[in-house]
């Protein structure tokens, strides 16, 4: 089983160390000491902590997306050049860049401040992890 320091169970779901320690006293990840002598949290814990903070699925959305991958966040950064458009998004500990056209952007509304959603569907997603 996989297990994580505190600061970087805390890193990976973009939340507190101090909310990872509490979650693991109050029972909701489970917690258990490494052999430094660290508290450490397991993977399996996290992972299920993660899907029940997630957002709901708004099944009465009017439209239907085959793309399953949605990031809302906040603008950071707009850049347009001619008829295109370079908008950068913060979600969390994730920065999503997303190019369109400049008449897209006037359309969207979109500025430095504004709430956005990225919606993703790639044909190749490539996993890593550490050895």
């Amino acid at each position: 089983m996989t297990y994580f320091r505190i600061s970087e169970a805390a890193r990976l779901i973009g939340v507190s160390d101090d909310t990872i320690r509490r979650w693991a006293t109050d029972g909701l990840l489970e917690a258990s000491i490494d052999e430094s002598g660290r508290q450490v949290v397991s993977g399996a814990s996290l992972a299920q902590r993660t899907l029940e903070l997630a957002p709901p699925r708004d099944d009465d959305e009017p439209v239907r997306r085959s793309a399953r991958n949605r990031f809302t966040g906040i603008v950071t950064a707009v850049e347009r050049s001619g008829i295109v458009a370079q908008v950068e998004l913060q979600c969390g500990p994730n920065r999503v860049v997303s190019l369109m056209t400049a008449e897209a952007l006037d359309e969207l509304g979109i500025e430095i401040g504004s709430r956005a959603t990225a919606i993703v569907k790639a044909t190749t997603v490539i996993i890593e992890t550490a050895r």
